[in-house]
């Protein structure tokens, strides 16, 4: 793997957060993106988009863009990361996925991911930005 030094504080806690859970690594990036205001994807021509084994489609979403540089490989690999300002992800990008029948694929590893209910993720995401 690439080492992702620099992009992160450091590569202990990308190395550590990766590996976690997805339930506490959904924790992490609503922590993570409210925080900093951005969320991130992989873009080339149009957002990568993958699907769950019933066939619904997924768009994924990670807290960093280390985390996002680090699934774009395989059918990603020429994607590029592009930041999503949090005020775009709730206001157009979340509604347009409930709108096509997408749900959102929180912070995928290569392995895994949350996947979820865009009313759960705008709830979630409302919840926390209380607290600021």
């Amino acid at each position: 793997m690439r080492r992702m030094v620099g992009i992160l504080v450091n590569d202990k806690e990308f190395q550590a957060v990766i590996k976690l859970p997805a339930n506490i690594r959904y924790e992490y990036f609503i922590k993570k993106v409210v925080d900093e205001e951005t969320v991130w994807g992989l873009y080339n021509d149009g957002w990568a988009v993958t699907e769950d084994e019933d066939g619904t489609l997924l768009l994924p979403f990670w807290p960093k863009k280390a985390f996002a540089q680090h699934c774009a490989i395989e059918e990603w690999a020429e994607y590029s990361c592009e930041s999503i300002d949090l005020d775009e992800l709730m206001e157009e990008f979340l509604p347009r996925l409930l709108e096509d029948g997408y749900k959102p694929s929180i912070f995928f590893n290569n392995v895994d991911s949350a996947v979820l209910e865009v009313e759960t993720l705008i709830r979630d995401l409302e919840t926390e930005l209380e607290n600021y």
